[in-house]
């Protein structure tokens, strides 16, 4: 009796595994499946992406508004809208009490890529702040809603 490869038995034809596998058919169900999941699942991801763009443009425009405030403070007035935001990163000119810079980093562009529009005095307060939203339009709906800081 030989003891090498007692431990692994083979068939006579030296094939390893016969009869296993998997056919054509049984790959192309699992294809289908993983598809229509892929399906399901892809819609909704994408709709959580269009939310927190959302909510990250509403948080940039309260973090710009609390600058916007601090500045206020020490300066005595909004910066104008020729000053923009950059004004809170940068001394305007003829500033005596600027006390900034305001921002840790330069004034962020919204998530859609485009500044954010600055108005001094503005129509809905002392300034009006928005972005556009995912089209760059005014209005919308959902992921195209204005975010604005009134």
């Amino acid at each position: 009796m030989r003891w090498t490869n007692c431990l692994v038995r083979r068939p006579v034809d030296g094939r390893r595994h016969p009869g296993r596998g998997f056919t054509l058919l049984e790959l192309l169900v699992v294809m289908v499946i993983i598809g229509l999941l892929a399906a399901y699942v892809a819609p909704r991801y994408f709709a959580q992406v269009g939310k927190s763009e959302t909510r990250s443009a509403q948080a940039q425009v309260a973090s710009l508004s609390n600058a916007l405030d601090a500045y206020r403070l020490d300066v005595g007035q909004y910066p104008t809208t020729e000053q923009g935001l950059a004004s809170l990163t940068a001394r305007p000119n003829g500033s005596t009490r600027w006390n900034g810079p305001y921002l840790q980093k330069a004034v962020p562009l919204d998530p859609w890529g485009r500044p954010y529009l600055y108005k001094s005095p503005g129509e809905h307060g002392d300034y009006d702040l928005s972005s556009l939203g995912k089209d760059g339009q005014p209005g919308g709906v959902g992921d195209d809603t204005d975010i604005v800081s009134w």
